[in-house]
């Protein structure tokens, strides 16, 4: 017969290898989007990903890859198989740390066990177990190389361990577990930095352990302790590169040592001293400093990993973000200071404007053997009244501005008021950014559109649309799981009410203290859950505890103990049922190929040696991915528009890598450094207000030239850019000799490309962009990402041809073509027989709002702009077949029309083919009367009322131009009729 501890350990591994199971056959088999490509690629090679990194995370990814046993196309899949395996230990782990806070509500010796209290035990751990497994969140990291599956392993493990220890008497052993989660806690740092924060929790276990008479005072004393052993680990991770830069400094500068000679020495210094401390506490019989002394040494040890960092940074792998090969970039890769930094405690609000600036923080490099200062970093001075406390309005870039006031109601100039802070706070970042997530994996999800909202057991399918009720995204918990959390809540709260404020506290800091410490902006580039996966798996942990209150709470009812217990688990275990058997179809990535079909179909769209300009990550995360592990057209550039203002990346583009060429620029060093032309402020100069030469001013910049600069309020003298636009005169030799104009476009050809870039301050993006395309004089094919938003076409739109999913920079500009000329030959050519569409049109293929979003829409876009051409050509044969091919490969049934598909009516029609033009006419106008008639029912948005009105107008004038009167009626009454309503 099994005891409890045998039986516990035996479910354990039961529910790991269910969680393992789940995982295993509901993996991505490639590179999703988002990180993923970066992460899979460096974990590849070991390089060095975006900042702060995470060493250990690619350390146990390279060991993965390596059972594709040489296979590339499977690298991936192993990579994200180290997720798949990390995300069911986190399983395994919580089910023990549940049984561990079950068996407290019990009171009873194991020993003592009943199989009826064996039963509801080990009960609680199945549901909580099992219902994080099948949770949204969770599940969806799982599946993908992502670092939150191994961050929540790395919590989780912590969490019970610190349980674990809670239950010893064995001081010794118990001193032991301190320093193995310290060991822990350094490994995590390589991970991620969330698992940080339920440090001042586990303080607190420590001091409800070792004082058997707690109280409030001690208790907010042991938070107060735990903050500040929290606060020296986040100092100690950008500190400790900073005071070894100090004392490099101090080598190099005032000693004439040689390079890195500081560093040494600092770690040397750091080595003995802990180890001298380790030998002192044990002659001296000092425990406690024994036992923090080696806590701190095994949590270096683990912080270790960053030396891999350093290592492969100093080889300078293709992918080398920040080139931290030193301490001076290491220090600024652990500080993210690439991504800049918000107020927390008091700052401007976003209408505020800096009105000077005063020197910060020095700025350094290596110059003539020694560290230099050669700028400093601007902090900016605002006007009073312009910044307030605790600002959650704060942000300023892009669109932010915009849609605080309309979230809030401001008027344009209009400044907020603490009041509108407060409920940006509460309606926004707590609301909408947390408590809908928390929502969404315990009460249900309405859609994977984004901004969805949650559904709740009444809320009712009656006028929702056929597409959303179709949603595989869409799934109905009738929030069993969060009542169940509610009462495991409430049950340890009147039982154990210690372990209760233990993990509310776990809960609320890895869930309100996360969004309050994000500051989150009103918009994200995706939905934002997957951070406060921590504070999801502590409300699985009450979810678990709730079957036990559901036993005790049936107590009444049903006499017989066993029967009581073995009933309440029975009916809990149909919940985590319900959410496996709801959640499959949208977490099943199995056949999901088209993250990495997208990014080879970019590249084909290039000529051979490009370069190509992209935005962002799902732009230029997978084209790394299948350039550094598939190989796959490493002859083009990929150039980052999001990185290309950083001083590293530019310098990265400089150097040959692969079969690609370095990037011609002309622009030195000292030109683009940290610091120096991040802005470019429009300032009109009247004597070259009618255009200024980009050639002569890309020099004027380089020589830091008087002609072009104006004086700060500060007194130094800035660059501007002095006329809003620009020419360059063309090299025909040279255009000639490239041979990518056509016959038919030669005419077009003309001494002097000029153009009007408009009346905007340039960011060093612009700069660098601007100084490849002067510098490379039509030696190379310069190519934009169709995704880019407008502003990075830099007003050369006319001048650009399309290839595909890719614009070609042209010395002509065809009459007309204000959204480029379409090439179609090449197009055809490179949308016909080099693309790839893997399971696109596999309904049973899951396909979120990622996929159906830029991916699949810049693919209809190149699809209808291409069958556009072909028939004004005349060419109806290519045409009919493009149109065809993509109705085949990107079907209604998989992937729905969206507001590009309502073009393909009017070309039907014009290809004589009525029958198959009303039938998507139908289709899509039945879609948009039920998507606007939804979202003017109050109960729900399923899409954009705009787009749906643009798809009736637009399926409207296609039956008028085709001389449909009957279709053009029946479709013009459903546009009036929400057209009132809509505008």
């Amino acid at each position: 017969m099994f005891t409890f501890n045998r039986l516990n350990t035996v479910i354990g591994w039961l529910m790991f290898a269910t969680a393992l199971v789940t995982y295993v056959l509901t993996v991505e088999r490639t590179a999703s989007f988002w990180d993923c490509g970066e992460f899979i690629a460096a974990s590849f090679k070991l390089q060095v990903p975006h900042p702060p990194g995470a060493p250990f995370f690619l350390l146990l990814g390279r060991i993965f890859s390596m059972f594709s046993l040489g296979d590339l196309t499977r690298v991936a899949y192993w990579v994200n198989m180290a997720s798949v395996l990390a995300s069911a230990f986190t399983i395994l782990f919580l089910f023990w740390t549940i049984t561990l806070l079950a068996r407290k509500l019990i009171g009873k010796s194991v020993s003592e066990y009943t199989t009826t209290d064996s039963i509801l035990v080990i009960g609680t751990g199945n549901v909580g177990a099992l219902v994080y497994t099948f949770s949204d969140t969770f599940w969806f990291s799982a599946v993908e190389a992502e670092v939150y599956g191994m961050s929540s392993f790395f919590t989780a493990i912590v969490v019970w361990a610190a349980f674990k220890w809670e239950r010893m008497e064995d001081e010794a052993a118990a001193n032991r577990w301190l320093v193995f989660m310290a060991y822990l806690t350094g490994l995590s740092i390589g991970v991620h930095l969330l698992n940080l924060v339920v440090i001042p929790v586990l303080a607190l276990i420590y001091y409800y352990k070792k004082y058997l008479v707690p109280t409030f005072r001690g208790g907010v004393m042991a938070l107060a302790i735990g903050l500040v052993i929290l606060g020296c680990i986040n100092a100690s991770i950008a500190g400790l590169p900073a005071l070894a830069f100090a004392v490099e400094r101090l080598f190099v500068n005032s000693f004439g040592l040689p390079f890195n000679s500081g560093v040494i020495f600092f770690i040397l210094i750091l080595v003995a001293a802990i180890g001298y401390g380790i030998v002192w506490s044990i002659r001296r019989q000092r425990v406690i400093w024994n036992t923090a002394l080696l806590a701190v040494a095994f949590l270096l040890i683990g912080y270790t990993s960053y030396l891999q960092v350093l290592v492969r940074a100093g080889f300078n792998p293709p992918l080398n973000e920040n080139n931290p090969a030193d301490v001076l970039s290491f220090r600024a890769y652990q500080s993210r200071e690439q991504y800049g930094s918000r107020s927390l405690l008091y700052g401007p609000v976003f209408t505020a404007r800096p009105i000077d600036q005063k020197r910060g923080a020095p700025m350094w490099k290596k110059e003539n053997g020694k560290y230099v200062i050669y700028d400093y970093q601007p902090e900016y001075i605002y006007a009073p009244g312009d910044e307030i406390l605790f600002p959650r309005l704060y942000s300023s870039q892009l669109n932010h501005p915009q849609l605080y006031r309309q979230m809030l109601g401001l008027a344009e100039g209009q400044k907020p008021t603490m009041g509108d802070n407060l409920r940006f706070l509460f309606t926004y970042q707590l609301n909408h950014m947390w408590w809908r997530y928390l929502m969404w994996n315990f009460a249900g999800r309405e859609s994977d559109e984004d901004d969805a909202g949650y559904l709740l057991p009444w809320s009712s399918d009656q006028l929702a649309p056929d597409l959303l009720k179709a949603n595989k995204a869409h799934d109905n918990f009738y929030m069993l799981p969060f009542l169940l959390g509610l009462f495991g809540s409430i049950y340890q709260y009147k039982r154990r009410r210690q372990d209760w404020l233990v993990v509310s506290l776990l809960f609320l800091i890895t869930g309100i203290g996360l969004q309050v410490f994000l500051n989150s902006p009103p918009s994200e580039p995706r939905e934002r859950d997957y951070i406060y996966v921590g504070s999801f798996y502590f409300f699985a942990i009450w979810l678990g505890l709730g079957v036990a209150a559901l036993a005790e709470g049936v107590r009444t009812a049903l006499k017989s103990v066993r029967l009581r217990n073995e009933l309440v688990l029975g009916v809990c275990l149909l919940v985590p049922v319900m959410m496996c058997v709801k959640s499959w179809d949208n977490h099943n990535r199995d056949h999901r190929f088209h993250s990495v079909d997208f990014a080879k179909n970019m590249l084909s769209s290039c000529a051979p040696n490009a370069i190509l300009f992209t935005e962002g990550d799902n732009d230029t995360f997978p084209l790394w991915y299948v350039q550094e592990v598939e190989s796959f057209r490493r002859d083009v550039r990929v150039c980052n528009l999001s990185l290309l203002g950083t001083e590293w990346y530019i310098q990265q583009m400089k150097r040959k890598t692969y079969e690609s060429d370095a990037v011609p620029m002309s622009l030195a060093f000292d030109q683009f450094n940290k610091g120096k032309n991040d802005i470019i402020p429009f300032y009109e100069i009247s004597g070259v207000k009618n255009g200024i030469d980009l050639k002569q001013y890309i020099n004027l910049v380089k020589d830091n030239n008087p002609a072009i600069q104006l004086p700060l309020t500060s007194g130094e003298m800035t660059n501007v850019l002095p006329s809003s636009i620009l020419y360059l005169p063309i090299d025909k030799k040279a255009v000639d000799q490239a041979r990518f104009v056509s016959a038919e476009l030669r005419p077009l050809l003309k001494d002097t490309l000029q153009w009007t870039l408009g009346k905007k301050d340039l960011y060093k993006p612009d700069l660098i962009m601007l100084d490849v395309i002067a510098t490379n004089n039509w030696q190379r094919p310069i190519y934009f990402s169709s995704t880019l938003t407008t502003d990075h076409y830099q007003g050369l739109k006319n001048y650009m041809q399309l290839e595909g999913y890719t614009y070609r920079l042209m010395p002509v500009a065809v009459p007309g073509a204000t959204d480029g000329y379409v090439d179609s030959k090449r197009m055809y050519t490179n949308m016909m027989h080099k693309t790839v569409w893997r399971e696109l049109d596999n309904p049973d293929v899951y396909y979120d709002q990622t996929y159906k979003g830029p991916p699949v829409v810049s693919a209809r876009m190149a699809f209808f702009r291409l069958t556009d051409q072909l028939l004004r050509e005349g060419q109806t044969d290519k045409a009919r077949e493009v149109l065809d091919f993509s109705l085949k490969v990107m079907p209604d049934k998989s992937l729905p029309y969206d507001q590009i598909s309502s073009n393909y009516v009017r070309f039907l029609f014009a290809l004589n083919e009525p029958a198959k033009a009303l039938s998507i006419a139908d289709t899509m106008a039945t879609r948009a009367d039920q998507n606007l008639t939804y979202t003017k029912s109050g109960q729900g948005r399923f899409s954009s009322p705009n787009a749906d009105l643009y798809i009736l107008q637009t399926i409207v004038e296609a039956c008028k131009e085709a001389n449909q009167p009957l279709a053009a009626a029946r479709y013009e009454a459903i546009f009036q009729k929400h057209l009132a309503t809509y505008g």
